[in-house]
């Protein structure tokens, strides 16, 4: 018996920095047993050439990334995804298209490297940093024996995969 090939979908704001690295990740890691995609809310256009250098450092293909909408997955034609991960929290808290199939949704919210200010060595260290953090995620996923879990207990996986070091939390304001 073959196993299922599942379609991940990685969801940011611009798409182009964390989904670009969590996409670049599981595109090589989960080779064969899954199918990494990105895109964003808002897309930037462009990705950030810090992303694709990072995923180069770090013995990943920094080739055929591009920023695209989230449109290009809601669609007739668009491949249907088993996962959907927001990995910023602008993009969790906003209202997300229906994706069909009902896919396993969690949020794996991350500081955005992007938005580092400081020297080329500070934002370098910025992505070094995402991209750990999302490589921990990815690893702990693809450790998941998914045809053993039921559905409830494949979410909570899930969400603690979401609360490892370096999460953020959308909705963990201030009281």
């Amino acid at each position: 018996m073959t196993e299922k090939t599942y379609n991940v979908l990685f969801l940011c704001t611009g798409n182009s920095a964390r989904s670009i690295l969590a996409e670049g990740i599981l595109r090589r890691d989960g080779a064969g047993r899954f199918n990494a995609f990105s895109a964003g809310s808002q897309p930037k256009g462009a990705v950030n050439p810090h992303a694709l250098t990072t995923l180069a450092a770090f013995g990943y293909p920094a080739e055929g990334f591009a920023s695209k909408s989230w449109d290009a997955f809601s669609g007739p034609n668009a491949p249907q995804m088993d996962f959907v991960f927001t990995v910023c929290d602008n993009a969790a808290g906003e209202a997300c298209p229906v994706w069909p199939g009902q896919p396993m949704t969690a949020h794996w919210g991350i500081e955005d490297p992007a938005a580092e200010e400081g020297s080329d060595i500070d934002r370098q260290r910025a992505f070094a940093t995402a991209y750990r953090y999302m490589k921990n995620r990815i690893d702990q996923f693809l450790a998941i024996p998914l045809h053993r879990l039921d559905r409830l207990a494949l979410g909570a996986r899930l969400r603690e995969i979401g609360d490892l070091e370096g999460a953020t939390h959308p909705h963990a304001e201030a009281e």
